[in-house]
């Protein structure tokens, strides 16, 4: 009945589990940057992925350290941040593998007392209350699992920590199918949603009820394992048995020894007296029968024990004495143990682990635990005893030599020594039985030939571009002759009779010409034209939503003209008559407009005073608005005057309603304070005498008589009466105080006054005036500065000054997004007007998905979801100076000093062309130049300007539910931060305090320490930057925050930690994990903002379906409003008013046929207007029934009229997702991903950016430089892509400048550890990404051949390949890139894209077109050449240039398993899900592509792996023979007197480009060539592993060996045409599956138009076959 219990809830939750694979997302865990989440692993998960690894061998501990050790240095060299836990429970599972117990208890040991590795072994399980204490505490963002165990039962065990993990929140990352690259580490993410938890919560009794269960009949496991090898001795018996040994050896060897010596003497002689008593229980003792005796009769002696225990011993010597450089040279021995001898080593095993679970006791006592790695060798054991019984007994005599024979004797004396109840015999001979221990094989030694293996040696190649760049280690390198094999096969371009005409060699047409062409640029139809003309009306539109900046009209300035107007300036001394009368005009025109502003004041000021006094706060706005129009300050001083009058008669009013009350609304008397602010730092020198009286009686009133003094002393002293009856009026605190805590927001920022004359809009700060000079003096610059700040100034600055200059310059401005690059083309468009010459236009676009006018432009925006690596061939290709401007970097000062060293490569060769053109000038050849680059004058300098001051704060707050309603916490930022965090690291440069949070920090240090010596000090009234001063200013503030934040950190330093401590966590908001499901909580977040005046808001998820459902959410919930306030009658009215007004429409349109047959014309007339009259009354009562209320929707409908609104959604009527779109924007509401169409984009964008939509739901699209300012931001999903990075992005879109002076950010469903790391993470360093590629190579060969001007193009490809950022300043990472750029010329020349000169040939230009899609470029290409796609693509008839279904679905699958591959994880294979549409799975390639793939994938290898034994002799083999995370080494000097060792250790050959470590298990070099081989088996230091070698599996496995199957959503889609039917079988979300689609008919697109160009029979088959997909495959999409 149990186990029936367990199997039923089991399989509920094996099912839960598998539904959920599919869905995993595969992605990098680290998300690219240096620093990553806190995150766990599962010690056994570890455990048992390391021991499935594919060359790992059982009983090979050393190999399995290696293993476990090169996966942990993996995750901390990208910034791995973990603990490992070992679950107390989990080592029952082992009890079936006693060889296991002993290698988890080493591991165990290993981790902790040799690496700095946190591991936690104190959990009983992971239903304990301590472990999810420990959860709530830490939240990890994820924990690493395995999705299946040894047996059933483990993968039970690991079954209920993956649910049990989802119901805390936790994500799941599976062990399986991960890759790890330079950078990063891709898993299967498994994240917790609501429903995991709702399924832990209804099932928290079946869990725990099967749980024990299952421990039950793992413990029932134990027993039946110990039975039959231990008799009646319990586990304490044994343990107590094996704590004897370790105590009598500690009196036996008193000095103590080395871990691998004890373990060995210890283990042998437990094991002896263990089998001793065995076989003594095999006698039948008072008549019983016992389970003992069923034990096969035939088992082994105690003499076989005896000589298995000398040969462990022996071995053991062995480990101490052969350096890791002769063991990684034994000879492999196949065969297994005999069938007898599987008792003995079973109990050995078990000894072994009783043995070292008693290690820990004996801490006292001098034990060197630092070999606790290298405590078996079974292949050695088995190398070993095969001597003994197979070539000793034949006559083989070899000596040990005499040291391994003194330490065996003495190894072996000692298990004498400890036995104790009975004699052992003698060390020698070792073997006294003769029962071999060994199964007799034909072939029992692995064979170590190299035959599979190529000869080594490069295929020589010379090029100036290969001996400029890898000239330098050439030399070292073997080359084949010229008349070896290898070089006399080359491809000669053979072709087959089907591409005879084929022209491969034609040039192709590049990613521009394929991009499509938004309109036809020379096209002189009308509708093209007026189609261009709607476009440039809308960019213009669409730019003047962005932002309000005026057009400007650009004039181009020739350099003469620029000579005649500076040329006599200089030379007056004088101002000429003109300029007097000029000057003069403008006085007097400045004095008209004066008088007209203060007419207009006049006018207006008696209806503002009134509103100032029925409602203040409206009042003060309509003042201000007045204000910002306002140019005259005579006119301005009137205005902040009356204003501060009547802030004061509302002020004192108020105090007098409210006396006798505590509390005051200290709002307006916020007020008072900002008109004195504003008065006393802007017209301070207007101020007469009777305005200072009137602001020093406001200071008193306010009860700041020190400041009213100091601004206006008094005549007379003041009665106390008079005291006492104004001290009624007073706030109750200090002036300092007052500012800060109410006032932060609006303190004055130090702002420059004096205009700079190349800046007309506003007045540039010091750091932005630095831009506009580094742009003047053609210079670059790294520009590193907040969001908001003003830092894209600098670009458009730069536009401007390169269209004044001429008609020819051209500026190019790259951004990482396409909405990016769409708005910053239509603000150039907006912003500028300029005549140009015909043909030619201001701004052009240019994606891969579109373009529009990209050649012939003077400013081009380029961009779209570029890689990393793009970026960096972009700089160090570029000649021009540059602009590199971000908000987030936290290494600059390195990437300025990368650019700067490009820079210097380009001034030395500027200098090199430069003399070679003036050479070729002057014998009359024509340079191929850019006209007039050399005139240019061109500085080389890279500048860095960094400006590190928001203008607004910005303040978190942290989102709960209490008693079913939301709650909100001020986050104070000092609350992110431990006294340990502030020792070893600071305060984080960027968290910055608002006013408001400096003065709760000092009241929390305060509070705290009640005798702290500088409390006075550092009061705001005291603080010496505040003292007496009426406007204190936002540095002011500034200096008061560094100055606690000071003292703060030397109340640590100088050992108050503890009152610092609780400084901290006083400033902390309780932790509030909220059981409900935040998703249906989230429509009441956004009604609540929007009753506290928080909207417009962004609300940043991560995945792509959340950020539709959640806006759908809101509009739902708004829906629901309207219905339950809607009369109950309200719909039958509208439907009865929509009726009668299709009636009264037929009317109408019957009385104008009348009308047009009648003459009498009166009578029809009146007809006419009544029915007119009667359609227009229904049309508004309609209107008004339909009509959305103020409250159910959160559209602003002042901000956008109907036309506008009717435009940008006439642009979205044929779009996906046009409707939805707009349906929502009626609500107020908008969403934004990567996988809407531009058009679909900017409807949202410009709606929000107007204020019409004031609710946008986004993923990270938004945060990169896109101009969406908000009032609020709310991250309202946690995900491994929140990271410091996108966080400091995302929430700086907080704060508008110029509407906001304050920008709040909102955590909803964050946790709070999350929170504090997101706050005090530094921003990732750059670090740059693997820069090479095949493709890569072969692209910079063909422009170095190909290029228009041959000496710029090699100088460029030279820039690449020497300068990526990977490398600047790592030698060995720059000798790792040359390496893998001669493996890659190598390829391409066997292959027959490249000859030996380097010249480009044969397909070479298909397979660089596609270098999007590396390896399968290159696949693809390779079954082009052979005919494969000729053999497939048959028309249905002779002379047809038609294609059957099949062929086209055929053509299908074959592209699917080259493009757009998504694996689903391995343990998914095992579920069994009924799929309705699709067939989920992709078959197997057709027999003859599969054939073709496999004989390509084993060249690949072959050259691949003789490449790698090449450079094997560049690997650093002090590092390779030491463990990579302990560095423990086993390295020494090799045993040379002892034949045996010489004997055994005698297969040197074939293993030079494996690790040694990996050689312990019998792998070789030609391992190398089999692709299940896992990537990290290659030494480590040569920096190239088999992970970089082109090849593409046509199946692939985990590295446990199981079957990877790649989705067959391509095919899916191409037979049913349904994302729905994505969605329910192959577990897609809609938008990601789009994107696929999408992508996937572009590839099939590029190869269509490729293969066109290529082919000059009009009639190929292949050609016509893709046309025809391409054109069916977008029809389908279209459709959806």
């Amino acid at each position: 009945m149990e186990r029936n219990v367990l199997t039923t809830f089991s399989q509920e939750m094996s099912q839960l589990i598998l539904n959920e694979m599919p869905k995993a997302e595969y992605s990098s865990l680290f998300n690219d940057f240096v620093e990553s989440e806190f995150f766990l692993i599962d010690g056994d998960s570890l455990l048992i992925t390391c021991i499935c690894e594919i060359s790992f061998k059982p009983g090979q501990n050393l190999h399995f350290f290696y293993l476990v050790e090169r996966y942990l240095v993996d995750l901390i060299s990208k910034g791995g941040q973990f603990t490992i836990v070992f679950f107390k429970d989990a080592e029952y599972a082992y009890f079936n593998f006693p060889e296991l117990l002993s290698l988890r208890t080493a591991l165990i040991l290993h981790l902790q007392k040799n690496t700095t590795i946190d591991v936690r072994t104190t959990f009983s399980r992971c239903l304990s209350k301590e472990w999810g204490s420990f959860l709530e505490e830490s939240y990890p963002y994820f924990l690493i699992v395995a999705d299946e165990g040894l047996n059933d039962l483990q993968t039970q065990l690991f079954n209920f920590l993956i649910i049990h993990s989802w119901a805390r929140k936790v994500n799941v990352v599976l062990s399986s199918g991960q890759e790890s690259d330079v950078l990063c580490l891709y898993a299967y993410l498994l994240p917790s949603m609501y429903r995991h938890q709702i399924f832990s919560w209804k099932n928290k009794q079946n869990i725990k009820d099967a749980y024990t269960t299952l421990l039950n009949q793992l413990e029932r496991f134990k027993l039946s394992a110990l039975a039959p090898l231990f008799g009646s001795l319990k586990w304490n018996n044994i343990t107590e048995e094996a704590h004897k040994t370790v105590s009598l050896l500690t009196q036996v060897w008193p000095e103590g020894s080395d871990i691998r010596r004890v373990f060995c003497v210890t283990s042998c002689s437990l094991s002896l007296r263990m089998y001793h008593r065995f076989l003594g229980n095999r006698e039948p003792s008072s008549g019983q029968e016992t389970e003992i005796q069923q034990v096969n009769s035939n088992c082994l002696t105690l003499q076989e024990m005896e000589d298995l225990c000398k040969l462990h011993c022996l071995t053991v010597v062995f480990l101490l004495h052969l350096p890791l450089s002769q063991r990684a040279c034994a000879r492999v021995i196949t065969s297994h143990w005999a069938e007898d001898m599987k008792p003995l080593l079973q109990m050995k095993k078990w000894c072994e682990y009783f043995i070292l679970r008693n290690i820990h006791t004996f801490e006292f006592w001098n034990l060197n635990l630092i070999h606790l790695s290298d405590l078996n060798d079974e292949l050695l054991l088995k190398n070993i005893a095969f001597y003994y019984e197979n070539e000793n007994v034949k006559g083989l005599h070899l000596n040990l030599g005499d040291t391994i024979m003194k330490d065996y004797e003495y190894l072996w004396n000692t298990v004498s020594k400890l036995v104790r109840d009975f004699e052992v015999g003698q060390p020698f001979p070792l073997r006294t039985t003769k029962v071999c221990f060994l199964e007799k094989k034909p072939s029992p030694i692995k064979d170590s030939s190299n035959e599979m293996v190529p000869n080594l040696g490069f295929i020589p190649t010379s090029s100036f571009v290969v001996d400029k760049f890898a000239g330098d280690i050439l030399k070292d390198l073997p080359f084949l002759k010229s008349d070896d094999p290898i070089v006399t096969s080359l491809v000669k371009q053979k072709e087959f009779d089907e591409l005879v005409h084929w022209h491969s060699h034609k040039p192709l047409s590049d990613d521009y010409d394929r991009s499509r062409c938004q309109f036809d640029e020379k096209s002189r139809d009308p509708r093209v034209l007026r189609s261009v003309q709607k476009y440039h009306v809308f960019q213009r539109f669409y730019g003047n939503s962005l932002e309000t900046v005026s057009s400007k009209i650009i004039v181009t300035q020739t350099i003469k003209s620029k000579k005649d107007f500076s040329g006599p300036k200089s030379k007056k001394a004088h101002e000429t008559k003109a300029e007097i009368i000029a000057r003069e005009n403008k006085k007097r025109l400045f004095a008209r407009e004066e008088q007209k502003e203060e007419q207009k004041w006049n006018a207006l000021s008696f209806s503002i005073e009134e509103q100032l006094k029925e409602n203040l706060h409206s009042g003060i706005k309509s003042l201000e608005d007045f204000l910002k129009s306002c140019k005259s300050s005579c006119v301005k001083l009137q205005v902040e005057m009356v204003g501060l009058t009547a802030c004061l008669k509302a002020w004192k009013e108020h105090c007098r309603s409210e006396e006798g009350k505590t509390t005051k609304d200290l709002s307006i008397a916020v007020q008072v304070m900002k008109r004195i602010h504003s008065l006393m730092e802007k017209y301070s020198e207007l101020l007469q005498e009777d305005d200072r009286q009137l602001i020093a009686r406001c200071l008193k009133y306010l009860g700041f008589d020190e400041l009213a003094s100091s601004l206006h002393p008094a005549q007379d002293a003041e009665n106390d009466v008079k005291v006492k009856k104004r001290n009624k009026y007073s706030v109750g605190i200090g002036p300092a105080r007052f500012q800060l805590q109410y006032m932060g927001h609006y303190l004055i920022r130090d702002e420059r006054k004096d205009p700079d004359p190349r800046v007309q809009d506003f007045i540039p700060d010091t750091w932005q005036r630095e831009l506009l000079d580094v742009v003047d003096k053609n210079e670059s610059a790294v520009i590193v500065a907040p969001t908001s700040s003003g830092k894209t100034y600098a670009s458009y600055y730069c536009m401007e000054k390169v269209l004044k200059e001429s008609d020819d310059g051209v500026v190019v401005y790259v951004a990482p997004t396409k909405a990016l690059v769409n708005q910053v083309a239509a603000t150039v468009q907006n912003r500028f007007t300029k005549n140009l010459p015909s043909g030619e236009v201001l701004c052009g676009v240019f994606t891969r998905e579109y373009r529009h006018d990209a050649l012939n432009c003077q400013v081009h925006c380029l961009g779209g979801e570029i890689g990393a690596e793009i970026w960096e061939h972009l700089l160090v290709m570029i000649r021009c100076p540059f602009l590199a401007l971000s908000a987030t970097i936290s290494n600059p000062e390195h990437l300025t000093e990368w650019l700067q060293s490009v820079k210097w490569y380009w001034k030395q060769e500027d200098k090199i062309i430069e003399n070679n053109t003036a050479s070729k000038r002057h014998v009359g050849r024509q340079a191929g130049f850019p006209k007039d680059y050399l005139q240019v004058k061109q500085s080389y300098k890279v500048r860095l300007v960094l400006y590190g001051e928001r203008y607004n704060d910005l303040e978190k707050h942290v989102c709960s539910i209490k008693h079913g309603d939301i709650h909100f916490d001020h986050f104070h930022p000092c609350a992110a931060l431990t006294t340990d965090h502030i020792e070893r690291y600071g305060f984080p440069p960027d968290l910055t305090l608002s006013p408001r949070e400096s003065i709760q920090l000092y009241d929390a240090m305060f509070q705290i320490w009640k005798s702290w010596p500088r409390a006075q000090e550092l009061c705001p009234e005291n603080f010496i930057h505040f003292n007496n001063k009426l406007v204190i200013k936002k540095m002011d503030a500034r200096k008061y925050e560094e100055s606690l934040k000071a003292e703060l950190t030397s109340w640590i330093k100088n050992g108050n930690v503890e009152q610092a401590r609780m400084v901290l966590q006083n400033l902390s908001p309780e932790a509030d994990l909220s059981p409900e499901n935040m998703i249906t909580m989230f429509p009441l977040l956004v009604e609540k903002l929007r009753k506290m005046e928080k909207l417009p808001a962004l609300f940043f998820l991560f995945k792509l379906g959340a950020v539709e459902n959640a806006a759908e959410s809101v509009s739902t919930f708004l829906k629901k409003k309207q219905e339950t306030k809607r009369p109950p009658k309200a719909d039958k009215e509208a439907h009865v008013m929509a009726n009668k007004l299709r009636k009264v429409k037929k009317s109408i349109e019957k009385q104008k046929i009348i009308d047009e047959k009648s003459q009498k014309k009166t009578r029809n007339v009146d007809q006419s207007l009544i029915h007119e009259a009667e359609h227009d009354n229904l049309v508004k009562c309609l209107e008004k029934n339909l009509e959305i209320p103020q409250d159910c929707t959160y559209a602003d409908q002042k901000a956008v009229d109907t036309e506008t609104l009717q435009k940008v959604f006439g642009r979205v009527k044929f779009e996906r997702k046009g409707e939805e779109l707009k349906a929502l924007a009626e609500r107020g509401i908008g969403y934004h991903h990567s996988a809407m169409s531009f058009k679909e984009k900017q409807l949202v964008e410009i709606l929000f950016r107007k204020g019409y939509l004031r609710v946008v739901t986004a993923t990270g699209t938004l945060a990169l430089g896109v101009n969406m300012p908000c009032k609020s931001v709310v991250f309202a999903q946690n995900s491994v892509y929140l990271d410091a990075l996108n966080y400091r992005q995302m929430s700086g879109r907080a704060g508008r400048r110029g509407q906001d002076l304050m920008g709040d950010v909102y955590f909803f469903d964050i946790p709070f550890p999350k929170i504090g790391k997101l706050i005090k993470s530094n921003v990732p360093e750059l670090r740059g990404h693997f820069p090479l590629s095949i493709t890569l190579v072969l692209r910079l060969m063909l422009l170095a051949s190909k290029g228009d001007d041959p000496e710029d193009a090699k100088a460029k490809v030279l820039s690449v390949l020497k300068h990526s950022l990977l490398s600047f300043k790592q030698p060995r990472v720059m000798d790792m890139l040359k390496l893998y750029f001669l493996f890659s010329l190598q390829f391409l020349v066997k292959e027959g894209y490249l000859d030996q000169e380097g010249n480009p040939m044969g397909f070479a230009g298909l397979v660089s077109h596609l270098h999007y899609h590396e390896p399968s470029n290159l696949v693809f290409v390779s079954f082009l050449v052979n005919g494969l796609f000729h053999d497939l693509c048959q028309p249905t008839r002779k002379g047809s240039k038609h294609f059957s279904q099949d062929v086209m679905e055929k053509l299908v699958l074959v592209l699917a398993h080259l493009f757009g591959r998504r694996y689903f994880p391995p343990k998914f294979q095992d579920a069994h899900f009924e799929f309705y549409q699709s067939k989920v799975f992709l078959d197997d390639l057709p027999e003859d592509f599969s054939d073709a793939l496999d004989e390509y994938n084993m060249k690949i290898m072959e050259d691949f792996t003789t490449f790698l034994r090449i450079v094997s002799k560049l690997a650093d083999m002090n590092q390779e023979y030491q463990l990579p995370l302990s560095k423990i080494k086993f390295t020494g000097k090799e045993c040379e007197d002892s034949q045996l060792v010489s004997h055994l250790m005698s297969c040197k050959e074939g293993r030079v480009a494996i690790s040694p470590f990996v050689c312990l298990s019998g792998n070789f070099d030609d391992d190398l060539l089999r692709l299940e081989t896992p990537n990290h088996v290659t030494l480590g230091t040569i920096g190239v592993n088999r992970s970089q070698a082109p090849v593409l599996l046509s199946q692939k496995f985990d590295n446990r060996g199981r079957k990877m199957s790649l989705n067959a959503y391509a095919l899916d889609f191409y037979k049913h045409g349904s994302l729905i039917g994505l969605v329910q079988d192959n577990r897609m979300n809609e938008g990601d599956a789009y994107y696929l689609l999408k992508d996937f008919a572009l590839t099939i697109k590029s190869i269509s138009v490729s293969l066109r160009e290529l082919c000059e029979n009009e009639d190929d088959n292949v050609v016509l076959a893709f046309e025809q997909l391409s054109t069916t495959f977008w029809e389908k999409l279209n459709k959806v």
